[in-house]
């Protein structure tokens, strides 16, 4: 057993605001979160050793100027990117809703080397998936309802049941259309690299395949459209009140979704979980 409490990095610049929901979720699940600035990271990449879970909150880095998530993304494939590859290999999860998502993409953190760990390439390489501008070509904040594959590898979600209707995430985005090629979303689903996906009644945006949020080979990097940090406490429900008490007395869906990687740390699975990348570790 690892201790009682990992130790949880949320990495924040300017224009991200929703890097203290991130730590109250760590918070609520059972890790310590501390917040960092990206350009003190810069400075010293080896302080990510330090840590056994790892953020990348929602918000509007830098403005979202050229395009979401590009600057901070391009910030991190030129700095940062070696010590958080260094972080999957050697076991750490991390997770990267919204912003975080478009971020990780464009930083190449997804959807990660076509294969196992040990294929990680030592810089960033060219993104193969994409987030575009939603359907409606308009902003959207609403809660949806969401599926998890049954054969994901992500351990973020691996192994929750969803239920309707009271298992839903708040999204809020402009930019959240996962885009790829045919041939990539086919070798995504055959590694189980899809980790979450929109209801049917649900997919706003468009995304191709319905998908709402994916991870890398190794599962430990999950990056998802939806906010499952803030659906922790069933309060943060628009419905919350009419909700049973049944229904109030069961963990709301983000808060199992922390909880599960909070879990595997502290029980440390990495070695019984993946067998990618095992000549790296």
């Amino acid at each position: 057993m690892k201790d009682a409490q990992p130790r949880a990095l949320v990495i924040t610049a300017p224009g991200i605001n929703c890097d203290l929901e991130l730590c109250a979720a760590f918070s609520a699940a059972g890790a310590k979160p501390h917040s960092e600035l990206l350009q003190t990271l810069m400075r010293t990449p080896s302080m990510i050793e330090a840590y056994d879970l790892i953020g990348l909150p929602g918000g509007f880095s830098y403005g979202d100027d050229i395009a979401a998530g590009r600057i901070m993304g391009a910030l991190i494939a030129k700095s940062i990117y070696p010590a958080l590859r260094d972080a999957v290999l050697r076991g750490v999860p991390m997770i990267c809703p919204c912003n975080g998502f478009q971020i990780a993409v464009q930083s190449g953190l997804l959807p990660g080397p076509s294969g196992s760990c040990d294929l990680w390439p030592e810089s960033a390489a060219p993104a193969t998936v994409a987030l575009a501008n939603n359907v409606s070509a308009c902003f959207t904040d609403r809660w949806t309802h969401v599926e998890i594959p049954r054969d994901t590898v992500c351990i973020w979600t691996k192994g929750i049941d969803v239920e309707a209707p009271n298992d839903v995430l708040p999204s809020a985005h402009g930019e959240g259309r996962f885009v790829a090629t045919p041939a990539v979303v086919e070798r995504l689903e055959a590694a189980g690299q899809v980790a979450l996906r929109y209801a049917a009644s649900d997919n706003f945006n468009g995304s191709v395949g319905a998908i709402a949020g994916m991870c890398d080979p190794s599962g430990l990097i999950f990056g998802l459209m939806p906010h499952p940090e803030r659906a922790t406490r069933w309060t943060q429900h628009p419905q919350w009140t009419r909700m049973n008490a049944t229904v109030r007395s069961q963990e709301p869906l983000g808060l199992r979704i922390f909880k599960n990687a909070v879990r595997w740390v502290r029980e440390d699975q990495r070695g019984a979980h993946f067998e990618l990348g095992a000549s790296a570790l």
